[in-house]
């Protein structure tokens, strides 16, 4: 008796493992598809006119949430950025 309650047990266990691993997986996909439509019309608004260089960056953010690569690429992305807003502040600075 005792023997099927534990082997019963053991399958809710795997079965919680499964749908575990198939959450993190869906959600893994959906900020891949999320942070990638973003980036991808970010670029394309690169060409057109529209906030591209913005959602560039939001995309990476979104990406950055799940993938060590688009972190990477986050933080490359904020330091030239301001390294960007410095140089602007030197430029235009009233003497």
């Amino acid at each position: 008796m005792l023997g099927w309650i534990l082997s019963d047990t053991r399958e809710v266990a795997e079965a919680r493992e499964i749908v575990e691993w198939i959450g993190r997986r869906a959600r893994t996909v959906a900020v891949a598809m999320v942070g990638g439509a973003l980036v991808v019309v970010g670029v394309v608004l690169c060409i057109l006119p529209g906030p591209g260089l913005v959602l560039v960056v939001a995309g990476l953010a979104v990406l950055a949430t799940e993938f060590a690569w688009a972190n990477s690429a986050l933080n490359v992305a904020k330091r030239k950025a301001g390294e960007a807003g410095s140089l602007v502040k030197r430029r235009f600075r009233r003497r």
